[in-house]
């Protein structure tokens, strides 16, 4: 009889590792050990002050943590890099570019050729339903239209991780809400992993399969949640009126901690 190999446990895609910050001898963030999988959606929730966008900032490789290490696929950031996409809540797309030139910058930074990078941008553009906007400037798009360039500029670097700091805080409800979906069915399309910082409980609920309750002075992981509801959502059910009910008595408990209420 042949022999049956073990099965390969799957190993985690982004590895944090006793990662404390420090500013200014202030502790920001401490100790905290976090580990996450290919393919997993993980919303960084809290109040402001709690770590949230330095934990990102920190996988991103923009701020070096002053203890701990952080990991992707077992090697240990020091900078940023193209495997590691960000997108924030700011569009931050260059004025003079179209959309489409926007979202080409990326492959043209990696020297790609010009027909294979346009082939690139309009792949992301018509993923994130913009390819009949392709030739317009920022300054005509709305606020939900920069925001889906700057995610459709973010995947046409091919990272396997999709950092997102609050990416639809400054958008009108309505259209957040259409985003939250929209991002869902990117994700189940591309399957980056993706870590994703917000304030909103019911936003983290709707999206996410994990999700990191942050403490407060100083921050460090309150409790972990695994969101075992199915796509698509429905914010009324009572499992999600009940988990939304959990997590707002822990965020609240450190709001108190801030004396802000």
């Amino acid at each position: 009889m042949p022999a049956v190999e073990a099965p390969v446990a799957a190993r985690p895609k982004i590895r944090i590792d006793g990662v404390s910050k420090s500013y200014d001898g202030k502790l920001a963030l401490s100790r905290v050990d976090l580990q996450l999988m290919e393919s997993s959606f993980t919303c960084l929730l809290g109040p402001s002050g709690c770590g949230k966008s330095t934990l990102l900032n920190m996988i991103a490789g923009f701020v070096p943590p002053t203890a701990g290490r952080v990991l992707v696929d077992d090697d240990a950031v020091v900078e940023a890099g193209a495997d590691r996409g960000v997108v924030f809540q700011e569009y931050a797309l260059f004025p003079w570019r179209t959309a489409l030139a926007n979202v080409e910058f990326g492959p043209l930074m990696r020297r790609k050729a010009a027909e294979e990078r346009r082939t690139i941008a309009r792949h992301y553009l018509e993923l994130v339903g913009l390819q009949a906007h392709e030739d317009k400037y920022p300054s005509e798009l709305s606020g939900g239209m920069k925001q889906r360039v700057a995610i459709a500029r973010a995947l046409a670097n091919g990272p396997s991780v999709l950092l997102m700091d609050e990416p639809f805080g400054a958008l009108d409800a309505q259209t957040r809400e259409v985003l939250q979906e929209e991002l869902l069915r990117i994700w189940q399309h591309e399957r980056k992993t993706v870590v994703f910082v917000t304030h909103s409980i019911s936003e983290a609920i709707f999206l996410a399969d994990r999700i990191v309750v942050m403490a407060t002075q100083p921050g460090s992981i309150k409790e972990l949640i695994d969101v075992r509801l199915a796509h698509p959502r429905d914010r009324s059910e009572p499992e999600f009126v009940a988990l939304e009910r959990h997590i707002k008595q822990l965020v609240r408990e450190e709001v108190q901690k801030l004396g802000v209420m």
